[in-house]
C-alpha cells in the first residue's frame, strides 16, 4: 500500500484537508491514499501567538496553506520571500540545505515537506536567539 501512514496516539488530533480528525481512546493508524493531501498534526502546529521569530513566521504561513486558511499562490510568494530573507542570515551548509529543500518542495507544491524542512531550522534559531538575548 502506498501513501502516507499516520500513527496517532490516543485522542491525538490531525488536520486533513481542513478537517480536524481526533483519534479514539487507543493508538490508531490512518492510511492516507490521496496524493498531495494537506495534513498537519495539531501537536506540531505553531499557534499564531508563537509565530514570533523569522523561522516560525514562515512555518506558520505554510501551516495556513495546509489548514486551508491561505490561498496557495499568495502564501507561497510570502513564504519564498521569508525563505530568501532567512538565507541571508543562516549561511551554514546545513541551513542552506534545509532552505533549498524547502524552496524546492514549495515550488513543487509539496507544502508539508517544505514545512518539515523549515522545522529543522527551529532548534538552530532557538540557539541563535538564546545566544543573542543573553
Amino acid at each position: 500500500m502506498t501513501g502516507l501512514v499516520l500513527k496517532l496516539g490516543p485522542k491525538e488530533r490531525v488536520l486533513v484537508n481542513g478537517a480536524v480528525i481526533e483519534n479514539g481512546d487507543r493508538r490508531g493508524r490512518l492510511n492516507i491514499l490521496t496524493p498531495n493531501a494537506n495534513i498537519l498534526r495539531l501537536r506540531d502546529a505553531i499557534h499564531p501567538e508563537d509565530a514570533n521569530t523569522p523561522v516560525r513566521r514562515v512555518c506558520y504561513v505554510l501551516q495556513l496553506i495546509l489548514s486551508g486558511d491561505a490561498e496557495f499562490e499568495e502564501a507561497k510568494h510570502q513564504a519564498l520571500r521569508g525563505i530568501e530573507q532567512l538565507s541571508q542570515v543562516l549561511v551554514d551548509d546545513d541551513s542552506k540545505t534545509l532552505l533549498n529543500t524547502a524552496t524546492e518542495r514549495l515550488n513543487q507544491e509539496s507544502v508539508y515537506p517544505a514545512l518539515k524542512a523549515l522545522r529543522g531550522l527551529l532548534p538552530r534559531e532557538d540557539r541563535l536567539l538564546a545566544t543573542h538575548l543573553t
